[in-house]
C-alpha cells in the first residue's frame, strides 16, 4: 500500500475516497452489474484526476497538454485501483473463515 502511495498526488488522495463512495453506492442501488463497478471507477477517476489536473497546469504548447492527459489518465487509474484495494481490505478483514 505504501509503494501505491508515492505514486499517487498527495491532493489527489481524496478522489480514491470519493471514488470508493460513489463505488459503495453503486453496489447499493444495483445501479451496474458487479463485474463493471472497477470500469466505471476507472473512467470517474481518469475525469476527476482529469479536471483537477488541467485547472491546476499551464499546460503550455502540445507537449505540456499530452504530459497533463498523461497525468489525469495516470492519477485516475491509480485512484481508482487504491479504492478498490481499500474495498477489497475491507471486505477480506471482515470475511470470517
Amino acid at each position: 500500500m505504501e509503494e501505491l502511495m508515492q505514486y499517487i498526488r498527495p491532493e489527489l488522495l481524496a478522489v480514491a475516497v470519493v471514488l470508493y463512495l460513489v463505488g459503495m453506492g453503486m453496489k447499493k442501488a444495483d445501479v451496474v452489474k458487479d463485474k463493471w463497478i472497477p470500469i466505471v471507477l476507472g473512467g470517474v477517476g481518469v475525469i476527476i484526476c482529469g479536471i483537477y489536473i488541467f485547472a491546476t497546469c499551464t499546460c503550455d504548447g502540445i507537449q505540456g497538454i499530452a504530459m497533463a492527459v498523461f497525468t489525469a489518465i495516470t492519477q485516475g487509474i491509480l485512484t481508482a485501483g487504491l479504492s478498490i484495494y481499500a474495498n477489497q481490505i475491507w471486505k477480506q478483514t471482515r470475511k470470517e473463515e
